[in-house]
């Protein structure tokens, strides 16, 4: 059925092209004959072709630029009297003789326009006949493109100041009157077009009638191209002219597609100078119009205009535009009830927008307009409407773009307010937000209140809300939120000792409740920062705090404490172990023994406890020896405990290379090579001795499972641990010693047991080289590995 209207349609217009083509052929022959009678006469029959109604405006369009063309030509004879013979007044009296009315005034349109430039009568005389006469036409489609041909023939011969038509002192109301009262009657037929048709096509009709849409809207741009058009006139006459007409209308498409048109075309001044009056007619519009769309136009608009130079800034104060605009927002939510959560947020981004291009130092317009947008969305539950979250991700986004500065966002008391809205997804989306900001501007938090609204703002990412169990997250992008969370939390950092401890706890307190998953990630950074202030406090030596809340080493061990032995029930005993054992080095710094010694206590119990898997044995074994022999603050009872305790866990690792690489390890507990280190040499040898009958158990073993005894690496491994101690002078490895050693691996080497290994062979060659370079090296040290033979 469609289809067959649409083919109807086509065949209608191609008749009445025709049609037009014809009479235009003989108009044209007529025309060549300065044959005035014949041209009028084939004008009016081509021009009748534009009565028809069968037509959509789509195609009636098509129909009138045909017609449009053919007139051009005919103005240009009319122009030239000497073709024709009849005087201009003559003429514009002849053409009203026409029989049908719409031909009829397109000749008069045609002729008015030679009239009035021939100046023999004033333009607005003319142009009064003219409007006046058009009101014959009442069908909307024939009206409008009727006033569309009056205008625009008429568009250049309006009485303007500074035009070659400029009649009297009130020749600009002249040009303004006579475009308003065009305006005001096209847009009268463009409304009453919705009620040309069956309610069962109104679709369609709205469809044809935003397709004219244009024809209206042209006069409201030739009204911002008249000249003589100033404030006082704009404010006085044509804004309310064209607001009555707006308001009186009542119908959707007119109200939004004229108040967007007006904030377009006229300029940003004159907008800001009738704000009053342009805002006051937002709520008298149908409940149905987008004014979202509308007053953020015209708040982008403005915010252009604020931007372009600084001069016209003072002219927004002076207006009030922000209370004003504040109002009306207010005032057009009140009153369209059924407005959607995601227009109401979108008109309070757009003014925030506003807000920070033109009022940036007034943060209270700031936390003004995100109060008014937590009172539109309280009492409704959180938002799910993705359109909606989005828009207030950009409400809260908006500040921190502008300020590149967190603290001031965290200034605003309704900003986390806003946040509590939002649904918990993109109530984390909003925080890394946050989280990128800082990271982008470098911000660095300095006070504990600070960080205390910041925590609240990211309790997203901090810990689980409304039970929404870890287990559902998705395991990448939680890694990377919680990796945010620990970069963030080295950005919170005070000069002032006290005020820095504050912070820490402030932190400490929101991350213990992240739960199991989340410690591994934050506990680490809130360790390094703590041990940064303990760095600091050390070199100011101690106590620098006031005397009700002193920030000493002491109290942030007792601190660090606690918090690593949150992580290690996690479990995540190895990290804990790594995090004691870094105490415990700055507690030695800090020359605390029983602090000290209370971290590694820890260290050996999470790992006799907790560490179960051999390969993290290894790892924590070498670990604490490592940590055990950096340490000088240990009386020699607790170290021999210390000690003693690792040397017995190194010989119980479950692989004999691994035993065999820790007990040589803990050689170095026996001799630290500084003024005041430990130099026991007979508990190095002892070490030693017992990794070589480690090692040679290991050989064994592989021979009896496997046939071949296995590479000699952990010899020569201990070779140059028997090297070192040479060297730094321990009277118990002797030249022989080495000497025997070197044999041995010589000998195992050549052994048919002794499974080939290249990179054994090289390790063991470098080794000897190293002996022949250090004896040729001459002096003491060349004396003493003289003994050597190799």
């Amino acid at each position: 059925m469609i289809l067959a209207g649409i083919e109807d349609e086509d065949k209608w217009l191609a008749e009445a092209i025709a049609g037009i083509q014809h009479n235009a052929f003989y108009m044209h022959r007529a025309l060549d004959a300065n044959n005035l009678r014949d041209a009028l006469k084939c004008s009016a029959l081509m021009l009748s072709e534009l009565r028809t109604s069968k037509l959509s405006p789509h195609k009636y369009y098509d129909l009138y630029m045909r017609a449009f063309d053919e007139l051009r030509k005919l103005e240009m004879f009319f122009k030239d009297e000497s073709r024709h013979g009849v005087s201009i007044v003559d003429l514009y009296e002849l053409v009203q003789h026409a029989g049908n009315i719409l031909p009829r005034l397109y000749l008069l349109c045609t002729v008015g326009s030679v009239y009035i430039k021939s100046k023999e009568v004033p333009a607005k005389d003319v142009l009064k006949d003219l409007v006046e006469m058009c009101r014959g036409v009442q069908n909307p489609i024939r009206g409008l493109f009727l006033r569309s041909y009056l205008a625009q023939v008429s568009r250049d011969k309006l009485p303007d100041l500074g035009s070659e038509y400029e009649g009297g002192e009130d020749t600009v109301m002249d040009a303004v009157e006579f475009v308003l009262q065009n305006f005001t009657e096209m847009n009268k037929l463009w409304v009453r077009m919705q009620h040309q048709g069956p309610v069962r096509v109104r679709e369609k009709l709205e469809k044809e009638r935003s397709e004219l849409r244009d024809l209206v809207g042209k006069n409201l741009h030739v009204l911002s191209q008249i000249e003589g058009v100033d404030l006082e006139i704009y404010r006085e006459t044509v804004l309310p002219r064209v607001l009555e007409q707006v308001v009186n209308c009542d119908d959707e498409l007119a109200q939004y597609y004229l108040m967007d048109c007006m904030i377009q075309v006229f300029p940003d001044e004159y907008h800001l100078q009738t704000l009053e009056t342009l805002l006051g007619a937002c709520p008298q519009l149908q409940q149905t119009v987008d004014l979202k769309t509308v007053l953020s136009r015209l708040m982008e608009r403005l915010s252009n205009y604020a931007a372009s130079s600084p001069d016209v800034l003072p002219e927004f104060l002076q207006v009030e535009a922000f209370a004003k605009l504040s109002s009306a927002i207010g005032k057009v939510i009140e009153a369209q009830v059924d407005m959607p959560i995601v227009a109401a947020v979108t008109l309070y981004v757009s003014l925030l927008t506003f807000t920070l291009h033109v009022h940036p130092e007034r943060l209270d317009y700031v936390d003004q307009v995100l109060g008014a947008c937590v009172k539109k969305l309280s009492g409704k539950p959180k938002l799910e409407d993705s359109r909606a979250t989005k828009q207030i991700v950009a409400l809260l986004s908006a500040p921190l773009e502008k300020y590149n500065d967190i603290v001031t966002a965290l200034t605003l008391s309704n900003y986390p307010r806003v946040m509590d809205c939002l649904n918990d997804v993109t109530n984390k989306v909003m925080a890394m937000v946050v989280i990128q900001s800082i990271m982008k501007n470098n911000t660095c938090i300095s006070t504990a209140d600070k960080v205390e609204v910041l925590f609240e703002l990211l309790k997203g990412l901090i810990k689980d809300l409304d039970g929404t169990a870890v287990d559902e997250l998705d395991e990448e992008d939680f890694n990377e939120e919680q990796n945010s969370v620990a970069r963030l939390i080295h950005m919170l950092y005070n000069d002032d000792s006290e005020e820095m401890l504050k912070i820490i706890c402030t932190v400490k307190k929101h991350i213990m409740a992240g739960g199991p998953k989340r410690l591994p990630f934050t506990v680490p950074p809130l360790v390094f920062a703590a041990l940064r202030l303990v760095r600091k406090l050390q070199v100011q030596d101690g106590n620098v705090g006031g005397e009700e809340d002193p920030a000493t080493p002491k109290k942030i061990f007792q601190l660090l404490n606690e918090t690593i032995e949150a992580l290690s029930s996690v479990p995540s005993p190895e990290l804990a172990l790594r995090l004691y054992l870094l105490c415990a080095e700055a507690a030695n710094d800090c020359d605390l023994e029983p602090v000290a010694f209370e971290f590694f206590t820890q260290a050996f119990i999470l790992y006799e406890e907790e560490v179960a898997d051999s390969k993290a044995q290894v790892t924590a074994i070498h670990l604490i020896i490592g940590a055990l022999q950096r340490m000088n603050v240990f009386g020699v009872e607790n170290r021999d405990t210390l000690t003693h305790k690792a040397t017995g866990y190194s010989a119980k690792l479950l692989k004999k290379p691994d035993q065999c690489r820790a007990v040589y390890a803990c050689s170095h507990l026996f001799w630290v090579d500084d003024q005041d280190g430990v130099k026991d040499g007979e508990r190095v040898l002892l070490c030693l001795k017992r990794a070589l009958r480690i090692a040679n158990a290991a050989q064994q073993m592989a021979n009896a499972t496997r046939g071949t005894s296995g590479p000699v690496t952990l010899f020569v491994e201990i070779l140059n641990k028997y090297l070192y101690f040479f060297e730094k002078g321990n009277p118990q490895i002797t030249s022989t010693a080495i000497q025997g050693l070197v044999e041995l691996i010589t000998s195992e080497m050549q052994s048919d047991s002794t499974t080939p290994d290249p990179a054994s062979d090289a390790f063991f060659a470098s080794t000897i080289r190293y002996i022949q370079f250090q004896k040729q090296k001459g002096g003491l040290m060349g004396e003493k590995f003289g003994h050597i033979k190799v």
